[in-house]
């Protein structure tokens, strides 16, 4: 239905002038009547030259992108294989949201678990070690990949990389007894892999191979047996697996970045910079061609009897212009025909115009990506403040999608694998399948991966000290911002090595010794924070 259009009324002003001026009195009347049509945002306007043949989708978030994702994918993808700037863009992301792993340190609830767990903090602790290390030693192993080809780790950048060309990726949960002391195992199934049954159309409560509720919760997924665009062994019938088990915990982990309410399928990352990529690749193609162009040096002879003439090549040799291969070449002479002659134009390269022309995109499309400009090209010659700044800004998208992946992926996998240890005997878990509040409470994790690039670390360093001395920041949070490290593991080892380099008399770095342990207006530091 409609909206109901208020045409605006004379009031006393339009009266007044339509007494004195009929003609201006309705050219206002008119003005009035196309704002009320048109609202008072410029940019839904219909009437103006520069919007008027502007037709924007207002479809669902499933309409607006399913019909394009196959375009979408196949097409992210061909920039990632071919194009240097857009493979930069998805490495860049990969390497600073996974870099070599996410590794897993066990934060339970201690309040909660207190009496249920034990009384002590060593009772704590030492629960907290052994998942550490059974999913550790789970991890490390490659018979955590049905295909035996990867580690937990590979996985994480697999499924992350895939995720962002193909606007998601899955994995399933699978159990596979090889003699090892966990049977929990991961398949990763890329995109194109999971269809509607039968690779049929979509419907409400079947989209893109997801099956929904009416909730438009999922509660199975349909995958066909290989990739629809394999071309040694197609298969296009398709499985149906359960979202998740009958515990309770996933069996199809979904990993993809919702940008819309009740989107279902995730959309490449790229997909709003692909046009301007393509034609930038283009462009930049065109410039390669025209300086190599430019850059060869070819001598045409003309001669009224078409002899060649040619004091640098053999007759025999002599290349002429009416010979089916014929090329230009670094320093090559071309004998002319009589009566042939050449024009040449001068392609007038290397451009000037070309660097700043290719920034300028790039900015543009940094912007998109929430990569800044010197990040995307690992270009730093800015002042000292301007690089730190880009870093910064850049980390915030980094870390944002490293927690994306957290909440997908590892941490569900995180939960699969110690509720087999606890289920097995290998982890005592005391009420850990009864109460659903004691389970997150064993669950509880964090995950810790590369730092934050430091472009002048003693800089780093020096601000780290200040905020742990003035109690904003702990020790743990900052030995992992700055190294990636858990300081609780590091501790017993900087222990052991500041006793053993005491025993031979040798000088502690970061260490001073105590003159005095009394309170004084002398001892107290006056230095600035």
């Amino acid at each position: 239905m409609r909206n109901k259009i208020n045409i605006p009324k004379e009031n006393i002003l339009d009266k007044a002038i339509k007494w004195i001026n009929p003609e201006k009195g309705f050219k206002r009347m008119k003005a009035r009547s196309h704002m009320a049509l048109a609202g008072v945002y410029t940019g839904a306007r219909k009437d103006k030259r520069q919007t008027k043949t502007w037709y924007a989708s207002s479809g669902s978030a499933d309409a607006d992108t399913q019909n394009d994702l196959p375009n979408l994918r196949d097409r992210s993808r061909d920039l990632v294989r071919n194009t240097p700037l857009a493979r930069g863009a998805i490495n860049t992301v990969v390497t600073n949201a996974v870099g070599t792993g996410l590794k897993v340190q066990s934060r339970i609830q201690r309040d909660v678990l207190k009496g249920v767990l034990g009384n002590t903090e060593e009772q704590m602790d030492a629960w907290e070690r052994n998942a550490e290390r059974i999913f550790k030693n789970w991890a490390a192993s490659k018979d955590c990949d049905v295909s035996r080809n990867q580690n937990f780790v590979q996985m994480q950048a697999l499924v992350f990389r895939s995720a962002l060309e193909s606007g998601d990726s899955f994995a399933l949960r699978r159990f596979v007894n090889r003699g090892q002391k966990l049977g929990t195992a991961l398949q990763i199934i890329e995109a194109d892999r999971v269809v509607n049954n039968n690779f049929g159309s979509d419907t409400k409560t079947m989209v893109g191979g997801v099956e929904m509720d009416a909730n438009g919760a999922p509660i199975a997924y349909y995958i066909s047996k290989r990739h629809p665009g394999d071309d040694i062994a197609p298969n296009y019938t398709t499985s149906r697996f359960k979202a998740f088990d009958k515990n309770g915990l996933r069996q199809v982990y979904h990993i993809y970045y919702k940008e819309r309410p009740g989107l279902t399928r995730g959309v490449p990352y790229l997909a709003s910079v692909i046009e301007q990529f393509k034609t930038l690749d283009k462009y930049t193609e065109a410039e390669l061609m025209a300086a190599l162009v430019s850059g060869l040096f070819t001598v045409f002879i003309k001669s009224e009897s078409g002899q060649s003439l040619n004091p640098f090549q053999p007759q025999s040799e002599t290349t002429r212009a009416g010979d089916d291969d014929f090329a230009l070449g670094n320093g090559a002479v071309v004998d002319l025909m009589p009566e042939e002659s050449i024009e040449t134009a001068n392609p007038g390269r290397p451009n000037q115009a070309f660097d700043p022309f290719v920034m300028s995109i790039l900015r543009q499309i940094g912007s998109a990506l929430e990569i800044p400009f010197e990040i995307l090209i690992k270009h730093f010659t800015a002042s000292f403040s301007a690089s730190q700044a880009a870093i910064v800004e850049a980390w915030k998208f980094f870390i944002t999608r490293r927690q994306w992946l957290v909440d997908d992926f590892c941490n569900p996998v995180y939960e699969a694998v110690i509720s087999e240890a606890v289920a097995n005997g290998f982890l005592e878990a005391p009420g850990f399948f009864e109460d659903e509040d004691l389970r997150k409470a064993y669950l509880g994790a964090e995950w810790v991966g590369m730092p934050r690039t430091q472009i002048d670390q003693k800089k780093e360093i020096d601000a780290a000290e200040k905020r742990i001395a003035l109690g904003v920041t702990t020790i743990s949070e900052e030995t992992a911002s700055l190294t990636g490290k858990d300081w609780e593991r590091n501790h017993p080892q900087t222990v052991k090595e500041t006793i053993m380099r005491r025993e031979v008399d040798l000088p502690i770095a970061g260490i001073k010794e105590t003159v005095s342990t009394s309170v004084s207006e002398e001892n107290i530091e006056t230095d600035e924070i």
